[in-house]
């Protein structure tokens, strides 16, 4: 849970008051959502796997065709997200978000393809990363899916499957709504991706079914075949969730938590507490 949002923000190099004015209506982001962005998790003043979100942001930048400066560098990003959250005197447990985004122009006619960058943190709480105790509750959102192609991996501004998704669980009283893809399979949640558990093995969607790339799923995957578990990465059917043993789901500011229910199939969390038992040491 986030605790409280931070007074200040950094647009461009520059703080601000939270609230300040700093983009128009000619903005691509507000218009077409022309952008990406980045979710860190900061613990002690130091960026959690920085080097994997700079890494998956300047894949981004390419994919959407920005014209990177030579000031505009993952060292200088992370001077200046590290001194907002200090500005913002949060400096224990804190989460930032990094936007960026073409600026002014319609949909033939951007008046350039330099990155502007807005910043913001907030100080999570203290038991932010731990395994939750109580399972969460999901349910399969099956309005709008989520392609796959070459930018559904990367964390971009167009946002609507998750959007939509997330008002149909708060309409059903969910914890959180699983996406589907383009082919009818098992994508993300709205906020994680997504593992199961079955007779002991563990699989995930592959980053060719749509879903993102994320940062604490690769860890995982890594952690996970270091202690000898069995990980595939593949195309998982709702009838293949709905018959997993056990259901979790990870990202960079949660680490783990686990499903207790979808629909009415219920899931256990042996394994899962285990694998947390394990590996929740190395999550920071």
């Amino acid at each position: 849970m986030i605790l409280s949002m931070g007074n200040f923000f950094n647009y461009n190099g520059k703080v601000f008051d939270e609230g300040s004015f700093v983009i128009g209506p000619d903005n691509r982001a507000l218009r077409y959502g022309d952008g990406l962005f980045e979710t860190f998790k900061i613990i002690n003043n130091r960026i959690l796997f920085s080097d994997d979100h700079f890494a998956r942001l300047w894949k981004g930048l390419k994919l959407l065709q920005f014209e990177v400066p030579k000031h505009f560098t993952p060292e200088n990003l992370e001077t200046e997200i590290l001194a907002l959250a200090n500005k913002n005197k949060h400096t224990h447990i804190v989460r930032v978000r990094l936007n960026v985004f073409r600026g002014n122009g319609g949909v033939n006619d951007a008046e350039n393809h330099t990155p502007n960058y807005i910043i913001q943190t907030w100080e999570l709480q203290e038991n932010n990363g731990a395994l939750n105790s109580n399972g969460l509750i999901a349910g399969i959102y099956t309005e709008v899916q989520k392609n796959c192609d070459s930018i559904s991996s990367i964390k971009h501004n167009n946002y609507l499957p998750s959007i939509l998704a997330s008002l149909k669980a708060k309409q059903f009283k969910w914890n959180d709504a699983i996406i589907l893809n383009n082919f009818g399979r098992i994508c993300e949640t709205t906020i994680a991706n997504i593992f199961i558990i079955k007779d002991d093995k563990i699989f995930t969607p592959s980053v060719n079914e749509g879903c993102i790339n994320g940062i604490m799923r690769n860890h995982l995957i890594k952690e996970l075949k270091r202690n000898d578990w069995e990980v595939e990465e593949k195309s998982i059917t709702k009838d293949e969730l709905l018959q997993a043993d056990e259901i979790f789901i990870t990202n960079s500011i949660y680490n783990m938590r686990w499903i207790k229910q979808v629909d009415d199939n219920i899931f256990h969390c042996t394994n899962i507490s285990k694998i947390y038992a394990a590996l929740s040491s190395t999550f920071s």
